[in-house]
């Protein structure tokens, strides 16, 4: 018996000791990066005719983002099998390799160790099938040219400045040598011949390497640049941690010239125009989406009903067309719409003709369902009016039942306080089809009385809105009337009464910002002012000595962007490649500009001073650059944890 309360209390100690025990430490991380040990054929070789090749390593590797990332020069027809296999990366080829041609694959930082996902760095293999490699490189960005926004993956190439170069060249023949823009909208040709090229970028869609589709966007330079090279030097900073650096290292290098590109990418103007969708949410409404804008509107003839009852509703471009149904008799007693609709649509060889299809529509709702819904709504109202009704020891004031008629619905944007230079648009949902303005009354407060004031209800471009113009005096109070029914809707409804008032606020809680644009010898530029969220908030044209005055700005942080106006419509315009037409220069000021009230802000500024691609604002650029691939200092934490768990 004793041996046996020997043994339980032997293994009850050796219990508690295993439960003390911290987590156990795995030991020291892997922070080493890959190396490549060898490669077949060895890189840089040349006279290889082989299309399939294999790059070895010091331990397991893995390939990150290889689609985005890796890219293969000159350009592949039939995209080439790349992929991780243990400790190798395996490459097939599949194009028939071009003579006296040096081929690069760059794999950016996309090599991986398998453990740890350490980077590798940027690497790149490289092969000829001549007898020399060649080495040029060429790089720059990628800027979308309406906004200067990078333009991240799109394909950047170089074509070769000889006798078979032709203005309409990248219709036909895939580039010479090709790269990739990263986050950043940057980009690096490698592997380039010396001589003379001109550089274009495309959105490659159907994967061609060829401009073939109208909605690829595009980018090309109309001069010409000579590759060259030269040793130069760049300062590497050691650190010895986070605040001290240890020394500064002058490392030598190669300087590859032109490494300042700039392609402004656009998409063209005259997209091809196709049907691509119908909806009908409801039975009083029918809406036509199409692929691109058009010069006129679609032509509906009636199958089953009279098309004069349609009220066209028409987008700025008439690329998206909702007809309201103005014949509720129809819409009452047919659910399934049919018409014959005609229209220009885009054929195989991108010219415009017309095209005539026959249309079924039926609503998503029926006007069936809405009427069961409207009836229970007006008999939930009448039970709850009869509960009040019985609750109630006074007679209740007469009141109408809201669900029994429609009314329009009619908002005043905006609603309260208006700016000195502000007017008050008055917005439907549905289009407005007849306006009494002696039924309208506008008023300014003058002591405790309301003095009638003139004042102008004018139709604006879209359908469904008017806008109340007056004198509008800083300080002062107005008061808006519209009597029922003194605008009246498509459909026959009219509106409730209505009654806004608006204050106009004093020119003290404002500021003004007056531009100066220096840019000689431009022609008619357009400065527009920006928001946080890069929209545009404001629009003038600068004067003829380059100055534009804004005023009655809201305190806020603003920027500014201009684009030269060539044809001096006012609107930007995008470029023509078949015409070598770049699309209109777009410049920002590269700093917020804060306005305060009671403040005016002058402001110089000349765009061509800055280079473009650093032009636009950090703050305000939606595309931001990739996430750099980098070492975790994992044993840094490791350390730090343990110090952490001594102190403990």
């Amino acid at each position: 018996m004793k041996t046996k309360h020997v043994f339980a209390g032997m293994a009850l100690l050796l219990m508690a000791a295993c439960a003390s025990i911290g987590t156990p430490d795995g030991g020291i991380y892997d922070e080493i990066p890959p190396k490549v040990v060898a490669s077949y054929p060895a890189d840089r070789s040349v006279g290889i005719n082989e299309k399939k090749m294999r790059i070895r390593f010091d331990e397991y590797i893995k390939l990150m983002n290889a689609n985005e990332k890796v890219i293969v020069s000159p350009p592949q027809i039939e995209p080439a099998n790349i992929r991780a296999d243990g400790k190798s990366v395996k490459i097939t080829l599949y194009d028939t390799l071009k003579a006296n041609t040096t081929y690069t694959i760059d794999f950016s930082d996309a090599i991986v160790d398998n453990n740890e996902g350490n980077p590798m760095g940027y690497y790149t293999y490289s092969f000829s099938t001549g007898e020399a490699i060649d080495t040029m490189e060429v790089s720059g960005v990628v800027l979308n040219a309406a906004d200067l926004e990078p333009v991240k993956g799109i394909l950047v190439g170089l074509y070769p400045m000889d006798s078979l170069f032709n203005d309409s060249i990248l219709r036909n023949e895939p580039f010479s040598r090709v790269s990739r823009t990263n986050g950043s909208g940057q980009f690096c040709i490698k592997g380039v011949k010396p001589g003379k090229y001109r550089a274009y970028a495309l959105e490659d869609k159907d994967g061609n390497f060829l401009f073939s589709q109208k909605s690829e966007r595009i980018a090309f330079l109309q001069d010409t640049f000579t590759t060259s090279c030269k040793w130069d030097v760049r300062m590497d900073t050691i650190w010895r941690d986070s605040t001290h650096y240890d020394s500064i290292r002058v490392i030598p290098y190669v300087h590859y010239f032109p490494d300042n590109l700039v392609l402004n990418a656009f998409l063209e103007a005259g997209q091809d125009q196709h049907l691509l969708k119908v909806e009908r949410p409801d039975p009083d409404v029918i809406t036509l989406f199409f692929t691109a804008p058009a010069d006129s509107l679609p032509v509906i003839k009636g199958i089953n009903f009279d098309e004069k009852c349609l009220v066209a509703d028409a987008s700025l471009y008439n690329d998206t067309i909702t007809y309201w149904i103005t014949d509720t008799a129809f819409t009452h007693r047919e659910d399934t719409m049919k018409f014959e609709l005609s229209f220009l649509e885009t054929d195989s060889l991108g010219v415009l003709r017309p095209h005539t299809e026959i249309k079924e529509e039926a609503p998503r709702v029926t006007w069936e369902k809405i009427l069961k819904e409207k009836q229970k709504k007006i008999q939930d109202w009448k039970k709850q009016r009869d509960k009040l009704l019985k609750k109630s020891k006074e007679p209740l004031p007469r009141e109408e039942n809201p669900y029994e008629k429609t009314f329009m619905d009619l908002s005043a944007k905006p609603s309260g306080n208006l700016d000195p230079n502000q007017n008050v648009r008055y917005v439907s949902k549905q289009p407005i089809a007849k306006v009494d303005t002696t039924r309208m009354h506008l008023y300014i407060k003058q002591d405790s009385l309301w003095i009638p004031e003139p004042f102008l209800f004018l139709p604006d471009r879209d359908i469904k809105s008017y806008t109340l113009y007056a004198e509008w005096e800083q300080k002062r109070q107005y008061r808006f009337t519209i009597d029922s029914a003194a605008v009246v809707n498509v459909m026959g409804d009219p509106c409730k009464p209505i009654r806004n008032e608006f204050s106009v606020n004093s020119e003290d809680q404002y500021g003004s910002l007056f531009v100066h644009v220096i840019m000689p010898d431009t022609g008619r530029v357009i400065v527009q002012l920006m928001s946080k969220a890069d929209k545009c908030v404001a629009t003038l044209p600068a004067d003829k000595n380059g100055r534009a005055d804004f005023f009655f700005l809201k305190p806020a942080e603003y920027y500014l962007r201009c684009f030269v106006d060539n044809d001096k419509d006012g609107i930007w315009d995008t470029g023509e490649y078949g015409n070598s037409l770049q699309p209109e220069l777009v410049f920002y000021f590269p700093k917020p500009i804060q306005v305060k009230a009671k403040w005016d802000v002058e402001q110089d500024w000349a765009p061509l001073e800055i280079p473009r691609m650093l032009q636009k604002p950090k703050e305000i650029t939606k595309q931001k650059p990739d996430k750099k691939n980098s070492v975790r200092e994992r044993n840094k934490e490791r350390e730090l944890k343990k110090q952490q768990e001594k102190r403990k």
